[in-house]
């Protein structure tokens, strides 16, 4: 009995070490994965785009406001008969060539420019709070996966503990066998339990390989070679108290990027209908400008282009006043739809908040179920190893039969393996609530 305790103590520091000893380099953290997951994932960097292209706009509808410059030039040529001044048709060729620099001041468009700045900015806002919301997406996508490797990963473990105990009795019965102590059959039934045991391994390798390469893809990492997770302390694991999922709530209505970009959209959409009411107003325009000219024509003289540029400039300043009368109620048209896409953004932001809470509530009772069946895991862990060590000890005193260690040995692996897929699962759903409440996803 104690060359099996202390095998299965020698073992068991060995399969808590062997993954990150076989692996490349040293273990990625949670934080780790987050942040190389940000800086990689493609979708979030489509986001980043999106956030440049809404502040080009809102760039543009600032500078709507300045006036606007143009210049222009133009050369005419005409050929064939014409009136003369003296009132006979001759044969003439002229030529005009002008200049013309002229400007535009939007000063009044019933607050357009105002309200479509306004515009720009709530949806460079919402644009913003989208990216945060996709990075959220990507932080607890990798959150999930990494608990997925750790789980598969303490299962490894188990499974390799499992052919450990194994290979002893197979070594143990044989030497018996070889003494007459047991039958041939005891021999054959503790070998079938070591090849499952070992197909065991096998399979919780490829279980750990594939969440790990999952992981790895969310990652955006070339190879999943030499990737491995590093394990939290022990301590963090423990279950500890939960607020209410109403106290969650409520600081998740003021954290959540969601919810954020649905209320900038409820105000953009209230900013649209002022834009679109803006065009009731009459508009008012001021315009300027400067040109010359230059004109020759065949028998006649002509001053010298220099002159002709010098005398022939002229300046000019105008108002323009447009009064909306009648556009077939285009405007009124205009104003309704605005005010049902503001009632239809309404709509969408008490959807989500509905289902933020709804969210919030099945991750609450998830995690109360969690630490509970954490608990009673560990309680079944501690009477199942108490029952295989007592089982183990008539089994040394020739008081059991191989098939009741092996019942033993498998209700203890059953067991741990029960507490480890709790113990994974209410961390996940613990730091899940944290998260909702604006605290970091951390293990």
């Amino acid at each position: 009995m104690k060359r099996l305790l202390l095998s299965l103590a020698v073992f068991a520091a060995w399969s808590a070490l062997s993954p990150a000893v076989s692996a490349q380099e040293t273990p990625w953290t949670l934080e780790r994965c987050i942040a190389y997951a940000l800086d990689h994932n493609l979708t979030v960097r489509q986001g980043s785009l999106t956030v440049q292209e809404n502040e080009i706009a809102v760039n543009t509808a600032r500078n709507a406001r300045l006036p606007g410059v143009f210049g222009s030039g133009s050369q005419n040529f005409s050929f064939g008969r014409g009136l003369t001044a003296d009132n006979t048709y001759a044969n003439t060729n002229t030529t005009s060539t002008g200049f013309t620099v002229g400007a535009e001041v939007p000063v009044f468009q019933g607050f357009q420019a105002k309200h479509n700045i306004a515009l720009q900015n709530l949806n460079l806002a919402a644009a913003t709070a989208d990216l945060e919301r996709v990075k959220d997406d990507i932080r607890t996508a990798v959150a999930g996966a990494y608990v997925q490797a750790l789980y598969n990963r303490e299962i490894l473990g188990v499974a390799r503990e499992q052919t450990v105990i194994d290979s002893l009795q197979v070594v143990r019965l044989e030497e018996m066998l070889r003494s007459g102590k047991v039958s041939a059959v005891e021999v054959a039934q503790q070998n079938a339990a070591l090849a499952q045991s070992r197909y065991q391994v096998t399979q919780a390798e490829n279980n750990l390989q594939l969440s790990l390469l999952d992981l790895a893809q969310l990652l955006e990492l070339p190879t999943p070679e030499g990737f491995m997770v590093a394990v939290p302390a022990e301590g963090f694991v423990q279950p500890r108290l939960l607020p209410s999922p109403e106290d969650i709530y409520a600081d998740a209505l003021t954290e959540r990027p969601a919810i954020r970009a649905e209320e900038k959209r409820l105000e953009a959409a209230g900013t649209r209908v002022d834009l679109a009411r803006s065009a009731l107003y009459p508009s008012l325009s001021l315009s300027g400008g400067v040109g010359t000219n230059y004109y020759t024509s065949s028998g006649f003289q002509s001053a010298s282009f220099s002159e002709q540029i010098k005398n022939n400039f002229s300046q000019s300043v105008g108002l323009s006043l447009s009064i909306p009368i009648f556009n077939r109620f285009s405007t009124r048209n205009n104003i309704r739809s605005a005010e049902l896409g503001r009632k239809r953004q309404q709509l969408q932001l008490d959807e989500t908040k509905k289902s933020l809470y709804k969210e919030i509530q099945q991750a609450w009772y998830g995690a109360v179920a969690a630490q509970e069946r954490y608990r009673s895991s560990e309680e079944v862990v501690k009477s199942a190893r108490e029952s295989f060590e007592l089982v183990s000890a008539k089994y040394e005193n020739g008081k059991a039969n191989i098939t009741e260690f092996n019942e033993a040995k498998n209700t203890l692996v059953k067991a741990e393996s029960d507490l480890a897929q709790a113990r994974w699962q209410q961390l996940y759903q613990t730091c899940l609530l944290d998260f909702y409440r604006g605290g970091s996803l951390a293990f």
